[in-house]
């Protein structure tokens, strides 16, 4: 593999890092909010659009990590539910998983969520579900990005893989 597609993919990869980074921030923010303040529709919409951009994020992180390696990406109905079953394989001889089973499953959730928020325009968002949510991606940043730091790691030193 050419030097300067390695370097530019793991430049990449870190900004997209730093973008969820952000998501994560203003959502524990939003987290501090939710514990002063009376609970507004407002808040409740704020928590829902940052959840949704923080999937977003992830999505983005996927498709820069399999469009490196595997440069096959295929949109259709279930592009996003695939998107996320692939980076939980590992591709033997091409690249490590990107996550583990415990991140997907966490993942999973919020790709569901993800669908919902696009589509509440019509009946709003459940206030409790969005606070629980928020609660559960607060208490499992750190094991995703810890895979995300694994997998980085890894992939710096290729020759090991």
């Amino acid at each position: 593999m050419e030097e300067i597609k390695l370097k530019t993919f793991l430049a990449d990869f870190d900004m997209q890092i730093k973008t969820i980074h952000r998501a994560y921030s203003l959502l524990e923010e939003n987290h501090s909010l939710s514990l002063n303040e009376p609970i507004s529709r407002q808040l409740v919409e704020s928590i829902g659009y940052w959840i949704h951009n923080l999937y977003c994020g992830f999505e983005d992180l996927f498709k820069l990590v399999c469009g490196f390696w595997e440069n096959n990406i295929h949109s259709n109905q279930h592009f996003h539910k695939r998107l996320l079953e692939r980076m939980r394989t590992a591709i033997g001889g091409v690249r490590p998983a990107l996550i583990s089973m415990e991140s997907y499953q966490y993942l999973d959730e919020i790709r569901g969520f993800r669908h919902v928020f696009r589509h509440a325009y019509s009946y709003g968002l459940d206030d409790e579900r969005v606070l629980f949510l928020l609660r559960r991606v607060l208490k499992n940043k750190e094991l995703i990005l810890s895979d995300f730091a694994n997998y980085e790691q890894l992939i710096k030193n290729i020759d090991a893989f």
